[in-house]
């Protein structure tokens, strides 16, 4: 996947919380450090995100972006 993003975190998913409509995905981008990410359940779904599944974080203004292989 080739981005013009250059703002990029790699990472593993920790945690998963879905809601009605959006979920959130907490992330370990390493050193101690977990990102936040809200995005649609169905976006969850289609990327198959749950624990332990390797993501990259983009970051494009104010929005982050999920990733996945």
């Amino acid at each position: 996947m080739k981005l013009s993003a250059r703002n990029v975190l790699t990472g593993t998913v920790v945690d998963v919380t879905k809601g009605a409509v959006a979920a959130k995905v907490k992330i370990d981008i390493g050193g101690g450090h977990h990102i936040t990410s809200t995005v649609t359940v169905e976006a969850v779904e289609e990327l198959r995100l749950e624990k332990g599944k390797s993501v990259s974080a983009i970051i494009k203004a104010s929005d982050i972006i999920l990733g996945a292989d």
